[in-house]
């Protein structure tokens, strides 16, 4: 029996085949962008934002910080900057409004 493009299961089977194929493709894509992100981070992870360079983690007032060997920017983690200012409330405030641009992570 030759195929008929017109025969409805003919068209059922290839349109079902169609959408698999195209459901298939989406979630590679989504694993594909799962993993690019996290070789992305791996890749970045505690490396300096201004040189590149890997940043080391030193004790300051009994918080861990990161600190860059070459060039001496820090990275804190959220958090650590109320921890290190303490009560200072004029100060606190003035770094905590300059700083409301960051994100929390989650």
């Amino acid at each position: 029996m030759a195929k008929d493009q017109n025969n409805p299961e003919e068209e059922y089977f290839h349109r079902t085949n169609q959408e698999k194929m195209a459901k298939l493709k989406a979630e590679q894509e989504a694993e594909g962008a799962v993993a690019a992100a996290a070789e992305l981070k791996a890749t970045h992870l505690l490396h300096c934002g201004k040189c590149g360079n890997k940043m080391s983690t030193s004790i300051f007032k009994g918080i861990e910080i990161e600190v860059c060997p070459n060039c001496g920017a820090v990275l804190l983690d959220p958090g650590e900057l109320e921890a290190l200012v303490g009560n200072d409330e004029g100060f606190h405030v003035t770094l905590k409004d300059f700083f409301k641009f960051t994100k929390r992570r989650s």
